[in-house]
């Protein structure tokens, strides 16, 4: 697979909610998804990481999947609301980059 940018993921996604009548679910509703989706990812990592196997009758479904459905409802949400993902994360890892920089404790490179 190709890489992309996020403005290709979000100019994709547009594109193909574009081609629909209905175009993109209100804001609440695209929410909605994005808590459902988060569900389902939880539930898979339970299965992966926690104490409760899954049910032989259960669909198989990866990590990657359910991480990927979470992403086409943020870019959704995004697109819907005029947000730049890229700025968006420039925002954020900023806000770590500065106002967290000494929250955590630091790999010390000289101990490695």
């Amino acid at each position: 697979m190709d890489d992309k940018t996020m403005q290709q993921m979000q100019a994709e996604v547009d594109s193909y909610i574009s081609q629909f009548k209905e175009g993109y679910f209100s804001p609440l509703a695209m929410l909605a998804r994005l808590t459902e989706e988060t569900g389902e990812l939880a539930r898979e990592i339970n299965h992966y990481y926690g104490e409760k196997p899954k049910k032989d009758s259960e669909e198989e479904k990866t990590l990657e999947q359910e991480v990927g459905d979470i992403l086409f409802v943020m870019i959704c949400l995004a697109n819907s609301l005029n947000i730049d993902m890229e700025e968006s994360f420039n925002l954020v890892m900023n806000k770590f980059q500065t106002r967290d920089k000494d929250r955590w404790t630091r790999i010390d490179k000289t101990e490695e």
